[in-house]
């Protein structure tokens, strides 16, 4: 909740000392491709490959055609798999923990110039609220329980994953005229994943860590005029 706060505080005062144009918002759609995994939680771990789509506003800041807000609203499928490519053949490397999410980042965006075609940057904080939970093939440590269901009575098991997550986004890309968009994301998650994961059923040390979950992106933007 602290770095929640201390999130909105520093958006606040950004907001504060830039001339917001809502007036002058343009729309656009989204979609790309997700690898993700979760730090610190089952074992074997290895990536998730998922997508994300939705929709984007970009608000610009100031009077130069050069900063802009640009929050999004995007179906986000993350979380992670048992596939380490050094435990082939192990229980549970077949394992899936799907965790899909309706996500909410909120971007600072900064083209380098003023040009038409340009690179630019973005960075800022990412809500993330859970709509579906996925497990299936997970290790098995009890022989009398399937563990292909993630049942919310034994949240110990595979893990269930916490209802909203927040974390923080920087990436970098190319505009096409404004319109046209290619980015490359990286997603940090601050809050923990899973937080009642138990090292019984996951046979990892790390386990009573934060389970932070990661995201690595890369996405096609269109903005409309």
């Amino acid at each position: 909740m602290k770095k929640i706060l201390l999130a909105s505080a520093l958006m606040f005062s950004a907001f504060s000392f830039a001339q917001i144009d809502f007036r002058s918002t343009r729309f656009g759609v989204k979609a790309g491709g997700n690898y993700s995994g979760v730090k610190n939680a089952h074992n074997p771990s290895g990536p998730r490959y998922s997508f994300q789509a939705g929709v984007l506003a970009l608000i610009p800041m100031g009077k130069e055609n050069q900063f802009f807000l640009q929050p999004e609203i995007l179906y986000y499928g993350a979380g992670e798999t048992g596939k380490d490519k050094n435990a082939k053949g192990v229980d549970g490397y077949n394992a899936l923990y799907a965790n899909d999410y309706i996500s909410v980042p909120v971007f600072f965006k900064g083209y380098f110039s003023e040009d038409e075609s340009e690179f630019f940057g973005m960075v800022g904080p990412r809500f993330n609220f859970l709509i579906s939970q996925k497990t299936e093939n997970a290790p098995l440590t009890r022989p009398y329980y399937d563990h292909n269901v993630t049942d919310p009575a034994y949240p110990e098991i595979s893990g269930k994953a916490n209802s909203f997550n927040f974390g923080v986004g920087v990436g970098i890309g190319y505009s096409y005229k404004r319109q046209l968009e290619l980015s490359v994301n990286y997603d940090f998650g601050l809050s923990n994943t899973y937080p009642k994961l138990k090292e019984t059923w996951t046979k990892s040390a790390d386990t009573g860590k934060s389970k932070s979950e990661q995201v690595l992106s890369v996405s096609l933007s269109y903005i409309f005029e």
